[in-house]
């Protein structure tokens, strides 16, 4: 779910960057897709932390 939330999460900030840098569409979707990928990252790394310190 942290997953999720963080790949949502970093698919927007990407979009909203690229936009205010007036990108491009394939601009768009590259900083969507990196943003996104990075904050699923950091959603899995959470999750882990997590899962390791309740049980």
């Amino acid at each position: 779910m942290i997953v999720l939330a963080g790949a949502l999460l970093g698919i927007t900030l990407g979009v909203l960057t690229a936009r205010r840098r007036k990108g491009s569409t394939a601009d768009l979707l590259h900083y969507g897709a990196i943003y996104g990928i990075a904050f699923a990252l950091l959603g899995l790394i959470a999750t882990l932390a997590i899962d390791r310190l309740t049980v």
